[in-house]
């Protein structure tokens, strides 16, 4: 409990507001491109993709100052935690795991996860009343509130309101509330929307989706908003603005942009579209939703040769840095779920975790994080990843979740 003594810190600040990614925080990006080293070796890797593991130079980091930034307020605070926390502490707060309902308390001690994304199953045979009440349960057991998600798309991807017992109907996909009431009925879906998921304890909505698709034969078209990227963009903007007046957290996926690539749940998809399209077309949504104060980005798992011809576009550092450098991103940076087909066909689950941190993803959407996050202490302490990156991936991810006024006294 030692970190709801700084709680009584969070007073003072003012005006606090959804899904902010706090613009203009300048967080530091990680160092440099990493090079090949000799730590542990990717199994099952195609052929033309290294066997071993990049390795960055470690800069031990005992405690962090706050740097005068303009919100220093939730700087400062963040720094009084993070300051405080354990190595084993910092690394479980960069893993955003699929809940367990049979161990998550176990989970939470053991761990210190930085949060549980639920699934359709979680909401199975449950009411409001007693989703609120596991939800609440698991706030309490963990000493630094955790981000609680969940895929509420809309559409074909709907976990809650798939059930009568939270909605009579489920909510309608962007492309289907568009055509049948333009912008207006888009926003007004969203508030909706983050009522019913913060009524129940979820501060964060995986959405929106950003992917720019106009083919119906495309995987990710059912899910996108199904027009143009300019079209998308503005699509984008309105949800996010409407998150942030909300006060809930929001994801731009899928980063880099999905075009009409295979799903990448059943395996590894290739991208062979041009830098230029990319900066033209696919990252107009992002940019939007970057300007429009949006909290985190999800990378997708996709191979995008303009970028990276060897690692999928989570365990790019290559592509981390566009986000970074090229679109200014200073908010938290996710993978997909490593548990996917499309990492496990290119590497082990330890190895995965190990890449994704060097990449330069903040947060880890993991399944198998009672392996993973051992791995990362492991790299940690073998100097593979630095303990200045480690600090920096979750000084972000605590000033998010104060962003989102998570922390109460």
């Amino acid at each position: 409990m030692k970190y709801k003594n700084f709680l009584f810190l969070l007073i003072i600040i003012l005006s606090i507001s959804g899904c902010s990614s706090s613009k203009g925080n300048n967080s530091p990006t990680k160092g440099p491109t990493p090079t090949l080293g000799t730590s542990p070796t990717v199994t099952n890797a195609p052929t033309n993709l290294p066997t071993q593991l990049p390795t960055s130079t470690p800069t031990p980091t005992e405690e962090l100052t706050n740097d005068g930034n303009p919100d220093s307020e939730i700087e400062s605070t963040a720094l009084q935690i993070l300051n405080q926390m354990s190595l084993e502490e910092k690394v479980g707060q960069m893993f955003f795991v699929r809940c367990n309902n049979a161990t998550a308390m176990e989970d939470l001690k053991n761990y210190h996860l930085g949060g549980f994304i639920l699934f359709s199953a979680d909401f199975s045979n449950q009411t409001k009343s007693s989703m609120k009440e596991i939800i609440s349960g698991y706030q309490s057991a963990s000493d630094i509130p955790l981000l609680i998600g969940v895929d509420e798309e809309g559409g074909t991807v709907n976990r809650i309101s798939k059930y009568t017992a939270f909605r009579k109907v489920p909510f309608q996909s962007p492309q289907e509330l568009y055509q049948s009431g333009g912008f207006d009925l888009v926003k007004n879906d969203t508030i909706e929307k983050t009522e019913l998921l913060k009524s129940l304890g979820i501060n964060t909505n995986l959405a929106p989706v950003c992917d720019v698709s106009t083919d119906t034969e495309d995987f990710i078209y059912k899910r996108s908003f199904g027009q143009d990227a300019e079209k998308t963009a503005e699509y984008v903007e309105t949800v996010v603005t409407a998150m942030n007046e909300q006060g809930i957290g929001c994801t731009l996926k899928h980063f880099p942009g999905y075009g009409n690539n295979i799903d990448t749940h059943t395996g590894i998809a290739i991208d062979k579209r041009s830098s230029e399209q990319f900066y033209a077309n696919d990252f107009l949504p992002f940019e939007a939703g970057i300007s429009a104060g949006a909290g985190s980005i999800l990378v997708s798992h996709n191979v995008v040769m303009a970028f990276d011809k060897t690692y999928p576009a989570s365990l790019s550092r290559n592509v981390h840095n566009i986000l970074r450098n090229d679109l200014k991103f200073n908010g938290v940076i996710m993978t997909d779920d490593l548990s996917m087909d499309a990492i496990k066909d290119y590497t082990n689950n330890e190895a995965a975790a190990v890449l994704a941190v060097q990449a330069g993803n903040d947060l880890i959407i993991a399944s198998d994080y009672s392996v993973q996050i051992p791995a990362v202490i492991a790299a940690v302490k073998n100097e593979e990843i630095s303990f200045d990156d480690i600090n920096e991936s979750v000084l972000r991810i605590l000033k998010w979740k104060l962003s989102l006024g998570l922390f109460k006294k």
